[in-house]
Parts: C-alpha cells; structure tokens; sequence
C-alpha cells in the first residue's frame, strides 16, 4: 500500500482527509503562550477568529521530528510505501526535517518531495498523487510525477497588507516598505523556488483581481486540471474572483473555493484572495 501524507498547509479539510485517504500533520501555530494544532484544536474559524483578537501576530512551527520518525516508522513496519508532499522548503523547514527523520529510521520506501508550494497548490500536487496511487503507481512513480507536476503550477494571489509576510520573515523589510503605499494591494506570487515573490501591485482588490484574470490568460490553464480560488477569512473576495473567472469561462465549482488556513494565513492575514492552476 501507498501512503500519501502531507501537512495541514495543503488546506484540506478533514473530511476531505479521509475521504481521500490522506494522512496530515498538522503543523503547530503560536498565539502569544498558547500553542495549536491546525485541524487538531484549531479550525479555520478560531484561527481567524484569534487572528483578528489578538494584539501580535502569530507564530507557525513545522511538527516535531519525533511525529515524523514515529510516522516513517509505521510505514516501515507495515511494510508500505508512502510519499509525504510538504510544505514549500523556502517557507518553512519540513522538507529539511522529514529527510533527516526518514533517514534515521532507514525508510528507504519512504519519498519526500518538496512541494515548493503552499496551500492550493501543495493541495494540487497531493490531489494528483491520489489520482496517481489510483491507477496503482508504486511510490517511486508518484513521486516522480509530482514532480513533473511542481514545475507547472502556477499560484497569484492579492492579499491586504504586506504586515504579515514581513512580521513572519517571509519578505524583506525594503518590499514590506515599497508595498505599504495607501490603498495599494500586494500582488505576491509563489516562484519556481517556493519563495514568495512581490511581482506587482495593485490599486485596489479589484484591481488586483483584474491582474489575476489578466495572469491567467497570458498564462494558459492546462484543461486536464482544476482551478482553485483561495481567499482568507471573509469568503466574499473568494466568491467575487470565482464569479468573474466564471464570466471568462472557467469551471469554478463552490467546492473549489477554499479557505486559506493557519499555517499560511499566518503570513498572508485576512481579507486576501487568489488563484491556482496548472499552466499549459
């Protein structure tokens, strides 16, 4: 048997978990001395809900090499394969762990890809691995087409203020300053390396949107994929950018509207919208 395991930056629900037989581990987010585990003791909702309360910004910590070793070590055990997709390496230091634990148990018939990516589309990459386990792929071929797959996401999103990507060390403090101009919406972009990149900005979330819709027809969907829309905390952005893409002819089904959870949303903040796809 294949095991698929990702980590709770993917923004599956837990429903959608087990639905598709998916293991998560859900990574750690901090309010001042109060520590939480997403989908564990923390939904979307509270987090937004903290997020919004609180007087600092949170904190995010990947899981804990003992979780990742006792997971490889079930894996061995049971005499199963398993692919564990994470969490994009330039943004946090799963990838680097889950090497290390898979070593120091000998889980040779455990892969670790780096997604490079973060919530849709890391979900994206986890997605085709089920699609690929399906159709009875070993482990080693899962991986490799996940990997295949990486190079062609393509992930935009407009997001509010550029506070929380700077509080969270995810950008530098001169494009924090460029980007904090009244009424200008950051236009961020995940790069081929998984760092997040500021490539434009937008006066306004509709003008933001109106890039996103431009982004898309210079870069062509791939038909044998979904797109998703990705919003933070008020689903209203979400539903306006979904309706517009619709207009553009796009299959936008309300199941692939998602809400953005506490690992990103940490450093994204409310009120952001985006899209996901695979480029042609």
């Amino acid at each position: 048997m294949v095991r698929i395991i990702t980590d709770s930056a993917a923004d599956f629900e837990p429903w959608e978990l087990a639905q598709q037989d998916i293991t998560c581990i859900p990574l750690t987010v901090i309010f001042g001395d109060t520590e939480y585990q997403e989908n564990v003791n923390l939904s979307k909702e509270k987090f937004y809900r903290l997020l919004e309360e609180s007087a600092g910004a949170p904190k995010t910590a990947q899981a804990s090499p003992q979780i990742l070793m006792d997971l490889f070590q079930e894996v061995k055990d049971a005499g199963d394969e398993a692919v564990y997709i994470t969490l994009a390496s330039a943004l946090s230091g799963t990838y680097q762990t889950a090497c290390a634990a898979k070593e120091l148990v000998g889980g040779g018939s455990c892969y670790v890809v780096d997604s490079r990516n973060a919530t849709g589309g890391q979900r994206m990459l986890v997605e085709h691995a089920v699609k690929l386990r399906r159709q009875g792929k070993s482990a080693a071929q899962i991986a490799a087409g996940v990997e295949d797959l990486r190079e062609k996401i393509v992930l935009y999103a407009c997001v509010d203020t550029l506070e929380y990507l700077f509080h969270g060390g995810r950008i530098s403090h001169t494009v924090y300053k460029i980007g904090t101009l009244a009424q200008v919406k950051p236009i961020i972009r995940v790069a081929e390396d998984g760092r997040v990149e500021v490539p434009a900005k937008a006066l306004g979330m509709r003008k933001g949107m109106d890039f996103l819709c431009r982004r898309l027809e210079l870069q062509k969907k791939s038909p044998g994929y979904p797109l998703y829309v990705m919003y933070t905390a008020d689903r209203t952005n979400g539903e306006i950018l979904a309706g517009r893409l619709r207009d553009m002819g796009y299959d936008v089904p309300d199941s692939r509207i998602i809400n953005v959870g506490a690992a990103i949303g940490s450093h994204v903040g409310p009120n952001a919208c985006g899209l996901v796809y695979v480029e042609e």
